[in-house]
């Protein structure tokens, strides 16, 4: 069964094209290579034996989405990844944000709207829920007014994706919201590389340790938690992919409720910014330089998930914990400065 991973290349979809060859599917990536390499490829192909099929153009260009949709006529499901994702780039240059992330998804779906079935995981994220009332969030909790164009292109796009599957009965569509990914595949094949300073907390700290950045900021220790600082859930890079091949076989075997689902996916529990530095600490075995700085503007105090509809409606549960992040982390860390 042949399944597109737009942004296949990227941190979660290589780790997500893995996952999906051990299930036994046939793998195509469409990626343009903004924010990724072509030789992610030779990582996925070390673990699983075999080379995905590789396209590589920009899904902005409206002709070739369709050519590809045509020359791949038996793709069964579409797993979409591909998006800007760099907050604060998205305040600077909204319009990027808008083009990039929203008519790209258009495209995809105006394609998927003439097959006589479809199957569409879309790439979502707790980003939506902004300052939460009540922790932890369940998908029940409501969608505020973005902090970003970033996060406004999460909730446009749900929107867009739930509007069309209101008309179009013969598309089936998930949205999984996740939290904060983290770690590598256990192998240190693939893992999270990213391209200049990292816009999150687990690069910047393996980068500090390997000595390829000064200094860790933390921004902010006095807001009202436990140590004062900002609490997150972080979900292992694994098991955030493993939901993705779980969430499309669901479609895939017609157990969905309704042709429209929403899902968070986290570990379920908050650890704050000093709690992750000491579990990186004790499973790296290094002493970390950091600095506690003023809080960073859009920062919001806490953010977990609530799992129990992913828990026992999609039937997936991270597996790992803080710790197996931060050492998969690490090790591809040392890996890639080798």
């Amino acid at each position: 069964m042949k399944v597109l991973v737009t942004g296949g290349l990227g941190f979660i979809g290589s780790h997500t094209v893995v996952e999906l060859q051990n299930k036994g599917f046939e793998v195509v990536i469409i990626d343009n290579c903004s924010n990724s390499s072509p030789e992610v490829l030779k990582g996925i192909t070390s673990i699983t034996g075999k080379e995905p099929i590789f396209e590589q153009f920009d899904l902005r260009e409206k002709s070739k989405v369709q050519d590809f949709f045509k020359r791949h006529d038996d793709v069964q499901g579409v797993i979409h990844f591909a998006a800007s994702k760099a907050v604060g780039e998205s305040v600077e240059n909204p319009l990027l944000y808008y083009e990039n992330n929203l008519a790209t998804l258009v495209y995809i779906l105006q394609e998927l709207s003439i097959k006589a079935s479809s199957n569409f995981i879309f790439s979502s994220s707790c980003t939506v829920y902004g300052q939460a009332d009540e922790l932890p969030i369940t998908e029940n909790a409501p969608v505020k007014a973005a902090e970003s164009p970033y996060g406004n292109t999460k909730q446009i796009g749900e929107e867009i994706i739930r509007d069309t599957c209101k008309v179009n009965t013969n598309l089936k569509a998930i949205a999984l919201r996740y939290f904060n990914p983290t770690g590598a595949h256990p192998t240190a094949a693939i893992g999270e590389l990213p391209i200049g300073v990292p816009q999150n907390l687990i690069p910047y700290i393996t980068q500090t340790a390997i000595g390829l950045r000064e200094q860790l900021s933390v921004f902010g220790d006095d807001y009202p938690t436990q140590d004062g600082t900002c609490i997150r859930d972080y979900i292992h890079v694994v098991d955030l992919a493993k939901a993705h091949v779980i969430a499309l076989q669901r479609l895939l075997e017609d157990k969905n409720n309704s042709n429209y689902e929403v899902f968070n996916v986290g570990t379920g529990t908050g650890s704050t910014v000093l709690e992750v530095i000491q579990s990186f600490e004790k499973v790296s075995k290094q002493k970390l330089n950091y600095k506690i700085v003023a809080r960073r503007e859009g920062d919001i105090t806490a953010a977990y998930a609530d799992t129990t509809k992913a828990n026992e409606e999609l039937g997936w549960k991270a597996e790992s914990n803080l710790d197996d992040s931060l050492s998969s982390a690490w090790k591809w860390e040392q890996k890639v400065r080798s």
